[in-house]
């Protein structure tokens, strides 16, 4: 009988919050046994394991159990009844390399998870990538970082937007994708391998956190310049130097650099490239993007809200909720949820306030805060791409304004928001954006478009039905969260992913529109270093 080197999952294994995984692992035995695969089995371990909270007081975690063996082929109709799959892990074993040489090591604009992973792969194929990152080192951004908080003096090329990891070090550093990649699990595989907890590969919403992230970050990178290639800090990309619909070199704020290949991973903030990027020959196209505020709560509360009398269970960890709201004409969500996490200035450009939400690994942080933001179409702002890079900077100039300058950023409760009114101080609730000392109340029609207001308005009310306390008056809303994703794309062949018109130049991630959050980059990164791979030689 043919073997299948792989695993088998055995799914919707339901057990109270207080039973022990090896109950899971019981309920997973009797399943095998019932086809008669027990005694292939060879080990056990979790899979995944989510939260059911829909029938509260009673909180249940539901697991998929892995079971690895060398297991015979069974009836796929058996396993769907009793929630058994094969699995194959995926490898980069069988990588397919090509033969026309490189004229000098690939490029990779950015260190963020898509240009990370992208020169990790090619590092360990021979390939020496040289990255190229504007902003600093990890321990370069902490320290810019907290003068940025002290001094309020912005560092416009290392900040949280700019430097090694990306705007993902300065994070919740979730792992959470809506996309079905098989290379889902490589990626969080990698993580663990470079310090991440074993537990992202088993949690339905995995996350690291920013503590852990920053040295996840400081080893990737060890690892590929061990490997042979290089990361130049404080170097920025201006241009490519092209000849024949081939780029041979790029020109960066400290010279020209020979380039074999060139990957694309700017990110979603790098304005100055974008706008020589649109200037250039490179095809590139406006898109849709959200924008808003961040809301804050007590974890308390949404822990409550959501969990019941079972809130602070050891081992449940703070509750989770991903909101969405739509309309005949837009739709309002949340987005970038950080349970136990703070609201932290995010700002890049001089004379902008930008937020964002960053928790780290423990989620200890009193209150949690998410996004709430509507989708903005082209139309809203013209269709064109400069255009929506200004869209998005006029909010945050007009929001640094709001907070009175010194990037103070205005904030406003829920229930003058919902009354239409301004003056109500922070009470039970306090902002955590720069440690709630430089925050001004604001109305957010001074900064945000009516129809983003009036958005974000109705989602309230529709959000407080679906979390009881949701628009709790006395939560905080702070403004502007202005970056959830690339306001435009890089144009792309589907099949080889080299820019419209270019042999060598590969645009990706979630600067060039193909991803959203750390995971989704980084697979897209992986792949534009396989399709490079595939048609050039490592020798």
């Amino acid at each position: 009988m043919d073997s299948i080197k792989s695993f088998v999952l055995i799914k919707n294994i339901k057990l109270p919050v207080n039973a022990s995984v090896s109950e899971a692992f019981s309920v997973a035995k009797r399943t095998l046994k019932r086809v008669g695969l027990q005694s292939y089995a060879e080990e056990y371990s979790i899979f995944r394991r989510s939260v059911d909270a829909r029938r509260k007081p009673d909180i249940f975690y539901v697991y998929t159990v892995a079971v690895r063996g060398d297991f015979p082929k069974f009836s796929e109709e058996q396993g769907i009844r009793l929630g058994i799959s094969l699995h194959t892990p995926v490898s980069m074993e069988s990588a397919l390399i090509g033969d026309t040489p490189l004229s000098a090591p690939p490029v990779v604009v950015g260190s963020g998870p898509c240009g990370l992973f992208a020169a990790l792969l090619l590092a360990e194929w021979g390939y020496k990538p040289i990255i190229l990152e504007r902003g600093g080192s990890v321990k370069d951004r902490h320290a810019q970082q907290m003068r940025f908080e002290r001094k309020h003096i912005l560092d416009t090329d290392t900040n949280i937007q700019f430097g090694a990891g990306g705007v993902g070090t300065f994070s919740d550093g979730k792992l959470v994708t809506r996309i079905n990649d098989p290379l889902t699990s490589y990626v969080l595989e990698r993580f663990i391998e470079f310090g991440a907890p074993e537990e992202i590969r088993y949690i339905a919403k995995p996350h690291v956190g920013t503590d852990v992230l920053s040295v996840v970050v400081d080893r990737m990178i060890d690892r590929i310049t061990e490997l042979g290639g290089s990361i130049l800090y404080h170097t920025k990309y201006l241009s490519p130097i092209v000849s024949g619909g081939r780029v041979s070199a790029v020109l960066t704020s400290k010279g020209e650099i020979p380039c074999g290949a060139l990957i694309l991973a700017i990110g979603h903030s790098a304005r100055d490239t974008y706008e020589n990027i649109i200037r250039s020959d490179l095809s590139v196209e406006a898109k849709s993007f959200s924008v808003g505020m961040r809301i804050e709560h007590l974890a308390e509360d949404i822990d409550y809200a959501l969990y019941g009398e079972a809130a602070g269970t050891e081992g449940l960890g703070h509750a989770e909720y991903a909101l969405s709201h739509d309309t005949k004409n837009r739709g309002t969500y949340t987005f970038c949820m950080c349970p136990g996490g703070i609201v932290v200035a995010a700002a890049s450009e001089e004379g902008g306030t930008v937020v964002n939400g960053m928790s780290y690994h423990s989620r200890s942080e009193k209150n949690s805060n998410s996004a709430v933001v509507t989708t903005v179409f082209r139309e809203d702002y013209g269709s064109d791409p400069l255009s929506a890079i200004e869209f998005q900077r006029k909010i945050e100039r007009a929001a640094f304004g709001a907070g009175g300058g010194g990037y103070a950023a205005p904030i406003i409760t829920v229930g003058d928001f919902l009354a239409g009114k301004c003056g109500t101080s922070p009470s039970r609730i306090t902002p955590s954006y720069m440690s709630g000392s430089n925050v001004k109340l604001a109305n957010p029609e001074s900064f945000l478009p009516n129809f983003v207001c009036s958005g974000i308005r109705s989602a309230l009310v529709d959000f407080d039905r679906k979390i009881s306390g949701f628009a709790t008056p006395d939560a905080i809303l702070t403004g502007a969260e202005t970056r959830t994703s690339a306001p435009l794309r890089i144009l792309r062949d589907k099949d080889t992913r080299t820019a419209i018109g270019y042999e060598n130049i590969y645009p990706a991630g979630e600067g060039a529109g193909y991803a959203g959050g750390i995971t989704s980059a980084a697979i897209d990164g992986i792949k534009s270093a396989l399709a490079l791979m595939k048609n050039y030689s490592n020798k």
